[in-house]
């Protein structure tokens, strides 16, 4: 079966960054509906688009293909009071405590006793990435499946399903609401 829109198409996939270090331990796989339902970047459909099971692909994508540049404006430093007594660099949360115009998830980097550095911005925003593709499974989705994909992809919001589309978002990462 072809790759075109309306069918579920699965890929395993490894990603790299320009340098060619891998940016997660292993290859991963990911299911998708083709079609524009903000899954996946849109290279990486376009990509596939028209191809079979078996295909195989090496993407570059730049920033701007991807998760974006580097924003230092969404680098925000907050009260520590407002965080859990137990905290780590690398933890991540819902928002900033005390900026109601914060949205989005922001990764702890660095934190003192009276301070929490975090930042808005995706680990990989402002990296060239390198993807290698490769399709294991397409079929045919049913009606209900496409109509349910509209719904979502209708209510997709990229910070609050930042974690539910791999090849969108990156690594997957625990996300903790301080509300």
């Amino acid at each position: 079966m072809m790759i075109e829109d309306g069918v579920w198409v699965t890929v395993e996939y490894r990603l790299y960054d320009s340098q060619g270090e891998a940016l997660e331990p292993s290859e991963r796989e990911l299911t998708y509906l083709q079609g524009g339902y903000g899954a996946v970047f849109a290279r990486v459909e376009e990509a596939l688009a028209g191809h079979e099971v078996g295909y195989e692909t090496v993407l570059y994508l730049e920033p701007e293909d991807s998760f974006g540049d580097y924003d230092a404006e969404l680098v925000r430093l907050a009260p520590r009071a407002g965080f859990p007594e137990t905290l780590e660099v690398g933890m991540t949360f819902e928002g900033v405590p005390g900026d109601d115009e914060a949205e989005g998830i922001f990764t702890v980097t660095d934190f003192t006793d009276e301070a929490v550095v975090l930042d808005g911005n995706h680990p990989l925003a402002g990296m060239s990435l390198r993807f290698e593709l490769r399709v294991t499974d397409v079929r045919e989705a049913t009606v209900e499946e496409v109509e349910q994909e509209r719904a979502e992809a209708g209510e997709f919001d990229e910070d609050e399903d930042a974690d539910d589309a791999p090849l969108q978002h990156g690594m997957s990462r625990e996300v903790r609401r301080l509300h």
